[in-house]
């Protein structure tokens, strides 16, 4: 890590700060075909041949629909304080239109309780990017109609739920959804079609603003309702002219699409220019943004890695380098004259470079964009290559030291004003690692896949260490 987020001294949060772990529901629930649920994007996508490593699927996962009292009793035992999970929209809606199917609310409303009897703070995110398939079938996100669809399947969730679960997460990282589904394709549905990305990336919008809406009609006021943004954090090679006008036309295809709109009531007009020859954005309707830009109770932010951007020249070429899978499509529509760089540095297994400072400059610019409002980070965390010793542990420095650095970081940034609230680690499990499969894993908890056995990493004790005295221990204090 870099030596700026070294601390000298101990680094202690504030008493409420939450300590959490994340997990979304098609990456480690199984039971694809249990208790009414209908297949999903993902579902499709994976068992299409060539879309993911080896071919791997989430039918079984890591069978958290069968075993989420043993992984709540993990959590506990660790000291955790909260546990943002997504819902299998399919599993309550199978069709993504109608009545909802019981039996699979049935199962949230188990594991919401499991969480509460062991003093687990509990955050719902609706959709971490498994469309029902039938949807999908009608158009998907790139449809205005899916967005009406989603506030409807807000207002079934927040009903059955919003008596016990105060935190609330409309989308996970719409980003991701619109650009990796709709434009390079390597997620799913696997689309490749930029205007159909940019269109997507609305419908998200107006779906979040919509769903806001659906889910404060539903529930106790108490209750709270963000989104979490995979912001960018976007640096321009030099200081060239042509370099910042990389770094800002990118800016906008990551970030200002979606907080522009959500936060400010307007989409960038530079973004506008930028993909002005692949859409003219006439399906923004009148009445739209102010649909979109509805208050929001707090803000989640998820940080890996920072991107290193600058005009592109003639003798560039090969892959981009922009971390967001390999396909022959950018996700980046418009801006082909947009080069890509690995910034300097260790690397994570996933080829991202480590840097603690853009978290704490993430945390600053949302600090600065939206005064006020709360912020959570609600995915931060690092994929290593773990495996058990011949004792059955798994020691993951590696990961503990990434950590403590962006939990530092993290901690720099309230020192600095920031008003941020809680943490929570990507990931709880080691899971199915989307287009990846089982290659990756990200989880604070290894997971045999052949048995599915839990060994709580060393990463694992030390978070649990630091959620339990609310201090960061030394890096070296886990063996």
């Amino acid at each position: 890590m870099p030596e700026s987020e070294t601390p000298a001294t101990p680094v202690t949060f504030p008493p409420a700060f939450l300590w959490g772990a994340a997990t979304s529901a098609y990456q480690i629930e199984g039971a694809v075909r249990e208790d009414g649920r209908t297949p999903s994007i993902w579902d499709t996508f994976s068992h299409t041949p060539g879309k993911t490593a080896g071919g791997d699927h989430g039918d079984i996962a890591v069978d958290h629909y069968h075993r989420y009292r043993d992984d709540v009793a993990l959590m506990a035992d660790l000291g955790l304080t909260a546990y943002r999970f997504s819902i299998s929209w399919s599993r309550v809606q199978p069709t993504g239109r109608g009545p909802a199917v019981q039996r699979g609310l049935d199962f949230y409303r188990r594991l919401v309780d499991e969480l509460l009897a062991h003093g687990i703070k509990p955050a719902v995110t609706l959709y971490h990017w498994d469309l029902p398939q039938e949807l999908e079938d009608a158009g998907g996100w790139p449809e205005r109609d899916t967005a009406y669809r989603f506030a409807e399947y807000a207002q079934i969730v927040g009903e059955a739920l919003g008596d016990r679960v105060e935190q609330w997460i409309t989308l996970n990282e719409p980003w991701c959804a619109a650009f990796l589904g709709y434009a390079s394709g390597v997620h799913a549905p696997g689309r490749t079609d930029p205007a159909a990305s940019l269109k997507a990336a609305h419908t998200l919008n107006l779906a979040h603003g919509l769903g806001t809406s659906a889910l404060r009609a539903s529930m106790p006021a108490r209750n709270s309702v963000a989104l979490s943004l995979n912001s960018s954090v976007v640096r321009p090679f030099s200081q060239d002219a042509a370099d910042l006008a990389a770094a800002q036309k990118i800016d906008d295809l990551a970030n200002g699409v979606f907080h522009g709109p959500i936060l400010h009531g307007a989409y960038p007009q530079t973004l506008f220019t930028a993909t002005e020859l692949i859409t003219d954005w006439s399906f923004v309707e009148d009445g739209d943004l102010a649909l979109i830009n509805q208050p929001l109770d707090a803000l989640g932010l998820n940080y890996y890695t920072p991107a290193l951007v600058s005009s592109a020249d003639a003798e560039t070429s090969g892959p981009r380098a922009d971390g967001h899978g390999s396909s022959a499509h950018s996700p980046w529509p418009g801006a082909d004259d947009v080069t890509f760089h690995q910034t300097p540095g260790e690397r994570t297994e996933m080829g991202w470079t480590i840097d603690p400072t853009g978290l704490h400059d993430l945390i600053m610019r949302y600090t600065r964009e939206a005064p006020g409002l709360p912020l959570y980070i609600t995915e931060n965390g690092a994929a290593y290559d773990d495996k058990p010793d011949p004792d059955g542990r798994v020691h993951d420095p590696e990961r503990i030291a990434y950590l403590q650095g962006h939990l530092a970081a993290v901690r720099r940034a309230i020192a600095d004003g920031a008003d941020v609230r809680g943490y929570y680690l990507w990931s709880l499990l080691d899971n199915f690692e989307w287009a990846y499969g089982y290659e990756k894993r990200f989880g604070a908890v290894y997971v045999d896949y052949a048995t599915l056995e839990r060994t709580p990493k060393s990463s694992a004790l030390w978070y649990g260490q630091a959620a339990r005295t609310g201090t960061l221990p030394e890096v070296q204090s886990i063996q």
